[in-house]
């Protein structure tokens, strides 16, 4: 009997997710950037809300992804993502606490103030 060929590392490819357009995929961090760039200046939403209107099964994803803003440099307001309790999260804290303060929204040791009010929902405003 002949045993069937295994496939070394070198000879599997990789497959690439297309549109029916014929466009390559979006990542999930595309996905979760092209949402966190609809909220609005001097409004916030949460690592919750997004991933809930991705159906994403972790709000931690989110967090990743906002984290990969930091490292890569790519133009997406991730301060304007906070948790669930209205605090600032992350190793750059400070920097985004500067620049929600610069659209107009005020934070008080890490919280931001009037948090309900300001919160953004993408399920509803999408």
């Amino acid at each position: 009997m002949n045993s069937p060929k295994k496939k070394s590392a070198a000879t599997k490819q990789r497959l690439v997710a297309v549109k029916p357009s014929g466009e390559k995929e979006e990542s999930l961090a595309d996905l979760i950037f092209d949402v966190v760039r609809q909220i609005p200046k001097g409004r916030v939403s949460t690592y919750g809300a997004i991933a809930a209107v991705l159906s994403l099964p972790n709000p931690r994803m989110v967090g990743r992804a906002m984290r990969s803003v930091d490292d890569k440099g790519r133009k997406v307001p991730a301060q304007r993502v906070i948790n669930s309790a209205g605090r600032i999260t992350g190793d750059h804290g400070d920097s985004r606490r500067q620049l929600l303060e610069k659209e107009g929204v005020k934070v008080v040791k890490d919280r931001v103030v009037d948090f309900r009010t300001l919160f953004w929902d993408p399920a509803k405003e999408l």
